[in-house]
């Protein structure tokens, strides 16, 4: 009996010590004095909603410190700490320091994971709440504005009720989904759940660095063609935009329903709700939903329908005004190459607006927003800017408010039936005229009247060509007198420029032929040729799809003419004859710089020297034209595809067909046609058409950053897909990471204080405000000398600005300071 009850007794200490080890911590909270450890103990949020303990996965030895549901039988983790250091046994320790940070170590006391100490702690302790996030706090404050850390703020594949996606920008944190490499591997993947705050804010779903969903922008009460809100679950969508925060959250009404939301390893966005009776999850909204949601499927200007290609009528259409680009790749089902415009766009000269209702809006990363501007405002704004190319109202209540514009091409549109906010879409006054005009029905017309008509029509095209065709071999023979074209009129003789005719350019260029053709531009084609005395010309011609025209001809002749310098590339001539209108120039055997620049192969044989000396030369090209030439210029489309390089890789700004003379004491104008590239314009001349020297010197500082990092302005995407270029540089800038901006593979031949000084110049060059910008004749002796030079503040995004308050300390005066003391010591690190 003795021996029976004692072995009860051990029976029953050994199952209750069993019990104690694996719920070492039955509570919520552990302190600096306790540990969490793999296989002995896990800690469980107060309602028991939530778990907080290791786990493996997979068929691997690899283990992790996690969170998931405690009820659910088959474990369904939500976060994950150590995703990219797993641990490799089960020896895994996760404790509170004194300093406020959770330390998560080997069994080796090996550190493989840990949090940002506090700056100041009061006895710090680590709980798990019953939203599921795990928190550090101090031991006798509870408010989460004071938490030390939280896993809300490092959320992995999931997203939870209360929890936010996107940016705190005072704290600087980023919260997006990382999806899992596969369902049973929690280590990152290749897709990201991300807010996207490039023009107005708006969620991408990332691929690496390519986009491949969208939810288009807020519009006061959901996402531009994305349905989040979903009744039956209670599940709202919330979105707040101020200057301290840009995120989004949703909430459930009933605290007791487990709703998650999560991005999968395959990168679709999944709203999913615990079911008791079934014991699984139900799926109740994913995103991608069908074939549109494809990021950008249409192509530019297209606007994909799903209901329509259930129909058989197509998936993809072109917006009014537009035409595919490519008719039978479209008809085969390809439509990445998209539309383009049935007529171009004559800024200012009777362009008007399309009306769309239920689309998804077009991708808003180029764009530009106000917040209390009225439709017929935005309208008006977007009418003045001529990159604009679209408007609408940002917020549906109250009737539709605020202005949000859109600039370059619009990507990624779709039709839905879901109520929102209308889109109007630019198109030429040939096009507008066209989508107003009702359809009329056709009439029946006898065909004894048709016949004699059609033929009438077939023989006089026959003797048109054959006439055409007889004028065209008197041209070959005989030399064309250029002074018989008179499509210049009397400005022809104030030119001061040789005409060539027209019979020898088709001889240099074999015709124009393809394997002649060099380069494309907004001016149109530029074909390589070899005059008769074998020299080597490039010669643009004006072609009828060209978004210039004889205005910006004679523009480009007439500065050109008159403008000489090393740095400047050098018009030997222009012919315009037979309806052709072509500029002959130099011919520049290294191409342009951007196609050097922008390619991975061909941009390593520009190391920083030869860099270094580009930026030098287009700083004195540019002095040139603003302070030293006889006609003052402008340039308005200064770009790296607009620097052309000789022989000896020095730089020539060239394309001076969007050019503005001034003389004088003149230096700001406005202009109700706004043309240039997107991403190099000024903020004041994008947005107000007020252009001045110091619109150029704000695009030299975009070129000459570009330079320095071989990374273009426009679609720069970096492990930050948020950032832009300007933003990119300001950052390792501030944190003395300059040299990071520079590639790898020219490091080695950079001289750190040129670059550093190249970097700074670069961004005073970027400022927001024109006053905040150095003169181009102080960049260049900024380039050259040892003066010390300013900081810059942080530079112009292309977001919604706010006016320059009087208490603003402008740069100049620390120009004037840097001037007199020229002969200074340069302070070389950043603050």
């Amino acid at each position: 009996m003795g021996r029976s009850m004692k072995n009860i007794y051990i029976v029953l200490s050994s199952l209750i010590f069993s019990i104690l080890v694996v719920t070492v911590i039955a509570v919520d909270t552990i302190t600096v004095n306790q540990t969490a450890r793999d296989g002995s103990s896990t800690i469980e949020s107060a309602g028991g909603v939530f778990t907080l303990g290791f786990f493996g996965s997979g068929s691997s030895n690899k283990r992790y410190l996690g969170i998931w549901y405690s009820k659910i039988l088959k474990r369904t983790v939500v976060w994950v700490a150590n995703r990219e250091t797993p641990l490799l046994d089960t020896s895994g320790v996760l404790r509170v320091e004194a300093n406020g940070s959770l330390v998560l170590s080997d069994g080796e006391n090996k550190i493989v994971w840990a949090t940002v100490p506090s700056i100041s702690t009061m006895n710090p302790v680590a709980q798990l709440l019953d939203n599921g996030n795990f928190v550090v706090r101090y031991e006798n404050d509870s408010n989460p504005e004071n938490f030390i850390w939280q896993s809300f703020d490092h959320p992995t594949d999931n997203s939870l009720p209360g929890s936010k996606i996107g940016r705190d920008l005072e704290k600087g944190l980023d919260r997006y989904l990382t999806s899992w490499r596969s369902s049973d591997d929690p280590s990152p993947g290749k897709y990201k759940f991300r807010v996207n705050v490039d023009g107005y804010p708006q969620i991408l779903v990332w691929k690496s660095s390519s986009v491949q969903a969208r939810f288009g922008p807020w519009d006061g009460i959901q996402y531009s063609g994305v349905i989040l809100n979903i009744p039956e679950l209670s599940f709202a969508v919330n979105f707040v935009f101020n200057p301290k925060e840009i995120y989004y959250s949703f909430k459930v009404d009933n605290n007791s329903t487990l709703v998650r939301m999560m991005l999968t390893p395959n990168g679709s966005i999944q709203v999913l709700r615990w079911m008791d009776h079934t014991l699984s999850w139900k799926l109740y909204m994913t995103e991608p939903l069908d074939a549109c949601g494809k990021y950008a499927l249409c192509g530019a200007y297209g606007s994909c329908n799903i209901t329509e290609s259930r129909l058989g009528l197509g998936l993809c259409g072109c917006l009014k005004g537009f035409k595919p680009k490519f008719t039978e790749r479209w008809k085969l089902g390809d439509f990445a190459d998209g539309c383009v415009r049935k007529t171009q766009l004559n800024c200012g000269n009777g362009d008007g607006f399309v009306k769309y209702a239920g689309v998804k809006f077009p991708d808003a990363r180029h764009s530009w927003f106000n917040r209390s501007m009225t439709l017929e405002e935005c309208e008006n704004v977007c009418l003045k800017n001529c990159s604009c190319t679209a408007y609408s109202n940002i917020d549906i209540r109250q009737g539709g408010i605020g202005c949000l514009l859109w600039f370059g091409e619009l990507v990624d549109i779709r039709d839905y039936s879901a109520k929102g906010l209308d889109l109007y879409v630019r198109v030429a006054a040939a096009d507008l005229e066209e989508s107003k005009r009702p359809r009329q029905r056709v009439l029946a017309i006898p065909i004894l009247i048709v016949l004699p008509v059609f033929f009438i029509v077939v023989i006089c095209l026959f003797l048109w060509r054959v006439l055409k065709k007889r004028k065209l071999r008197r041209k070959e023979i005989l030399p064309i007198n250029p002074e018989s074209d008179d499509k210049f009129g009397k400005d022809e003789d104030d030119m001061d420029l040789p005409t060539l005719d027209l019979i020898k350019i088709v001889d240099a260029t074999n015709s124009f032929s393809q394997n002649n053709k060099i380069g494309e531009g907004s001016f149109g084609p530029v074909y390589k040729g070899i005059l008769d005395d074998g020299q080597e010309i490039a010669v643009k011609r004006l072609s009828k799809d060209s978004r210039q025209g004889l205005v910006e001809f004679k523009n480009e002749v007439s500065c050109t003419a008159k403008l000489q310098h090393r740095n400047l590339v050098r018009l030997l001539g222009c012919c315009f004859e037979e309806g052709e209108m072509l500029l002959i120039y130099e011919y520049m055997p290294n191409n342009s710089l951007g196609s050097l620049l922008f390619d991975k192969t061909l941009s390593k044989s520009l190391q920083w020297p030869q860099r270094y000396n580009i930026i030098n030369g287009i700083a004195r090209g540019l002095l040139y034209l603003h302070q030293d030439s006889r006609v003052r210029v402008i340039h308005r489309d200064l770009k790296a595809s607009n620097i052309l390089l000789d022989n000896e890789m020095s730089p020539k700004i060239s394309d001076f067909g969007m050019a503005r003379s001034f003389v004088g004491s003149e230096r700001i104008t406005n202009t109700t046609k706004v043309v240039g590239t997107f991403g190099y314009m000024s903020p004041e001349y994008a947005l107000d058409g007020m252009i001045s020297v110091k619109s150029d010197v704000y695009s030299y500082g975009v070129l000459l950053l570009e330079t320095v990092s071989g990374r273009k302005m426009k679609g720069f995407y970096d492990s930050d897909p948020n950032n832009n270029l300007l933003g990119h540089a300001w950052r390792l800038y501030k944190e003395n990471k300059f040299l990071e901006l520079v590639p790898g593979v020219i490091v080695e031949s950079c001289n750190p204080s040129e670059v550093l000084r190249a970097i700074q110049i670069g961004l005073l060059c970027v400022q927001p405000h024109p006053d905040d910008r150095p003169s181009i004749s102080l960049v260049v002796l900024m380039l050259t000398s040892e003066i010390v030079l300013p900081e810059p503040k942080q530079p112009g995004f292309f977001t919604e600005r706010t006016p320059l308050s009087e208490s603003d300390f402008s740069l100049n005066n620390l120009y004037e300071i840097a001037l007199s003391n020229r002969y200074g010591t340069t302070e070389l690190g950043p603050r």
